[in-house]
């Protein structure tokens, strides 16, 4: 019997140990917190939401990758000035779309990555940038270049991340 692209069991998914799901996203939020302070080129970049991108698509289950999301914003949240929530609502929504797309396409492409993290990273800001003005009313502006490049960054560094982060990997 053929398998179409379209069936469940087809697809490949994957689980990782208990280190690499709690070790790569904490180093990933440290990282964040601590190397822009020094390092001020690398506020571009965005290493949880990178983190929750593989971990979600890699999984392919929506209440995990929803979960995964939102655990890793909350935690973001509470290393940062922000009000406890903003990134965890909107790397919920990042996680729970991330893992729905990774059952019906083939997410080891590296063109695939670079453009799905790109349409991630924009889904990402404009919910965050709709919870922060519109749920908080405080003030924040939209910047396309900054975003659209930002977006362009975080989707090249994600084709060299997800490549390392691939050899952590277990099939299910």
């Amino acid at each position: 019997m053929a398998l179409s692209y379209t069936s469940r069991e087809g697809i490949e998914v994957h689980r990782f140990s208990l280190a690499a799901s709690v070790g790569v996203p904490l180093v990933a939020l440290l990282m964040q917190a601590f190397l822009p302070a020094r390092f001020h080129w690398f506020e571009i970049f965005d290493l949880p939401l990178l983190v929750t991108i593989f971990f979600a698509m890699a999984r392919r289950n929506p209440v995990t990758g929803l979960i995964t999301g939102a655990v890793i914003g909350i935690l973001q949240d509470s290393l940062t000035h922000n009000p406890l929530g903003v990134f965890g609502i909107a790397k919920t929504v990042v996680g729970y779309a991330a893992s729905s797309l990774g059952v019906r396409i083939d997410v080891q492409n590296p063109g695939v990555r670079l453009g799905m993290t790109f349409a991630f990273y924009q889904l990402h800001r404009a919910v965050y940038f709709l919870v922060w003005r519109g749920m908080m009313g405080k003030p924040l502006e939209w910047h396309w270049g900054y975003e659209l490049l930002a977006g362009a960054a975080n989707g090249l560094l994600a084709v060299v991340l997800f490549v390392a982060l691939d050899r952590l990997k277990r099939r299910a």
